[in-house]
């Protein structure tokens, strides 16, 4: 099982999942490419699906792709360095704490990257809160916060 997305230009956008987050190739086919993590891309998408070209969507807005990031600031600086990148605003927190970013990648598919999980109860923690109280504000149990704490390490 899998995901794939439509590409205009196989080689940018390999490079592009390639330089930003880090991801693997697995199968390379010419015009269709997958990575370990499951994602796959397909130069060409309207020819394998048989639908006409115009049909192929770019900003639908209605799927995003999710990654998390260890060293989430590491990232935010290394997004920078893309400057074709279109963002949708900038960094937010949301409620439960987690920071996430969202932009388009080269083709138009929205992708959001956060913090990880671990990375922010370790910072709820390195600022003075209790396991206790962390699950409060995440609305989580302290126990699966721990359980998450001690399987990612």
């Amino acid at each position: 099982m899998c995901t794939v997305l439509s590409v205009s230009d196989i080689n940018k956008s390999r490079k592009f999942y390639e330089d930003l987050f880090g991801l693997e190739l697995y199968q390379d086919y010419g015009i269709n490419i997958s990575f370990t993590c499951g994602l796959s891309l397909q130069q060409n998408f309207d020819w394998l699906v048989n639908i006409p070209k115009e049909r192929v969507q770019k900003k639908t807005n209605n799927i995003e792709i999710c990654f998390e990031e260890e060293d989430f600031d590491g990232f935010l600086k290394r997004l920078k360095t893309f400057t074709d990148i279109e963002c949708l605003g900038n960094v937010i927190e949301h409620g439960w704490g987690q920071r996430v970013v969202r932009f388009y990648d080269l083709d138009g598919h929205l992708i959001e990257v956060g913090e990880s999980m671990k990375m922010v109860i370790t910072r709820f923690l390195n600022s003075g809160l209790t396991m206790e109280e962390i699950s409060v504000k995440m609305d989580a149990s302290a126990e699966d916060l721990q359980k998450l704490l001690d399987n990612e390490e």
